[in-house]
């Protein structure tokens, strides 16, 4: 039964909101993924987002670019948290749908991550998940100090090499 919900509008967004689906696999939490346009096809994501909650879902990704209204049409319609990922697109670089997504009316709101911020999105639906669940909370400490070593070892390689051959070797 999935926890949580990844949605996009268009499959040229899976590239972003595979990032989210990769973090969520690296916790074991199980997802389902979905390419649903609310404007092409609105009965369709009606039905789907009202059912997501019988379903168990607990949390919606919702990845869109320009107008942006599938993170803001799933928090009016799914009860529990919903993630909003802006999308890129070439005519506004995707400011466009960050501030669709961040400027929701109260009562509706959306946690609006960065745009293209697809991994940080699947992070932040691993935390509101572990605050009820001591094992996932394990899991991101230990996430976390991964990434601390990751840097200290990127920190000393820099020392040992100095920053033109850190360069060149990237």
């Amino acid at each position: 039964m999935p926890q949580v919900a990844i949605v996009m509008g268009s499959d040229s967004d899976m590239e972003v909101m595979s990032k989210a689906a990769s973090v969520l696999e690296e916790f074991g939490i199980e997802f389902e993924m979905n390419i649903i346009s609310a404007h092409r096809e609105p009965d369709v994501f009606f039905k789907w987002a009202s059912e997501l909650e019988e379903k168990g879902v607990k949390i919606v990704i919702a990845g869109a670019g320009m107008a942006a209204h599938l993170p803001g049409m799933s928090a009016a319609i799914f009860p529990l948290p919903v993630i909003g990922v802006p999308l890129k697109s070439r005519s506004l670089s995707g400011e466009d749908a960050l501030y669709s997504i961040v400027q929701m009316p109260p009562g509706i709101p959306v946690a609006t991550m960065a745009i293209d911020g697809g991994k940080n999105a699947g992070i932040m639906a691993v935390k509101m998940l572990a605050v009820g669940d001591d094992g996932l909370l394990a899991k991101l400490k230990e996430y976390s100090e991964k990434q601390k070593k990751q840097v200290m070892s990127k920190d000393e390689k820099l020392k040992k090499t100095g920053y033109k051959a850190y360069l060149s070797d990237k």
